[in-house]
């Protein structure tokens, strides 16, 4: 089974967000993204503290495809330097698992 990342970004506004999640799924680089409430960001950005309300994307992908994953997203995102992280599972019931790595399969040539 491939290992299952955890992968967290943050978004401007619920429309660039709905876009990149849509993106992501649609191109089988995510089995799910989970768009979640707003939250207040404080960060030090070119000098200066600033803060923002944003919108934070859960996406769940395996290993494998994280580099296309990662791609797609820095080329979808309006933020020149997007947060983009990714933590792995230690542990998760084996069948949701195994349907992550199903649903991130590339699609297959005919």
């Amino acid at each position: 089974m491939s290992e299952v990342l955890v992968v967290l970004t943050n978004c401007p506004d619920a429309a660039s967000a709905r876009r990149i999640a849509d993106a992501l799924v649609e191109q089988r680089l995510a089995a799910c993204v989970n768009e979640l409430a707003p939250v207040q960001s404080v960060y030090r950005w070119q000098g200066a503290i600033e803060r923002a309300t944003e919108v934070p994307l859960l996406i769940k992908c395996t290993r494998e495809r994280y580099p296309a994953l990662e791609a797609a997203i820095r080329a979808l995102h309006p933020y020149s330097v997007p947060e983009i992280i990714a933590w792995p599972l230690a542990a998760g019931y084996a069948p949701y698992l195994r349907w992550v790595e199903d649903e991130t399969q590339p699609p297959r040539l005919a």
